[in-house]
């Protein structure tokens, strides 16, 4: 007699979303799982936060101009927490210069309107393809 081989299915890499715009927030959520990524999304950097310490993702897409707590909040709040520090970000903005939050924030950066060609790059690099 043979015993199948049951292997469990592997979980698609999950990626946080981080943005206040709920229009841009569901369309990064409709790409990403299209192709096959997990999504988790916030509408703010506290609320990203909490998701962030529940469930680790592979990769943070984040919004720098928010309401209640801003991406650059954030981003000082994960590096303080050794926990979730290492979690690579990837800054979204359409006011900073992305040379600039690269420098201050130790992250890359898209200028909005975003190249989602170079998005999904940018997390297959860091999380790998689903």
């Amino acid at each position: 007699m043979t015993i199948p081989n049951f292997q469990s299915p592997r979980r698609p890499p999950c990626v946080l979303i981080v943005e206040d715009d709920t229009d841009v927030r569901e369309m990064m959520d409709l790409l990403l799982t299209s192709i096959g990524y997990r999504t988790v999304t916030a509408p703010n950097g506290a609320i990203a936060l909490e998701r962030l310490r529940e469930d680790p993702p592979c990769m943070v897409l984040l919004d720098l101009m928010m309401p209640v707590m801003t991406g650059w909040e954030f981003r000082e709040r994960q590096l303080a927490d050794p926990t979730v520090a290492a979690i690579p970000v990837l800054c979204m903005s359409a006011v900073y210069q992305p040379e600039d939050v690269k420098t201050k924030l130790q992250v890359n950066c898209l200028a909005k309107p975003l190249d989602f060609g170079r998005l999904i790059d940018e997390i297959a690099t860091a999380c790998g393809r689903p």
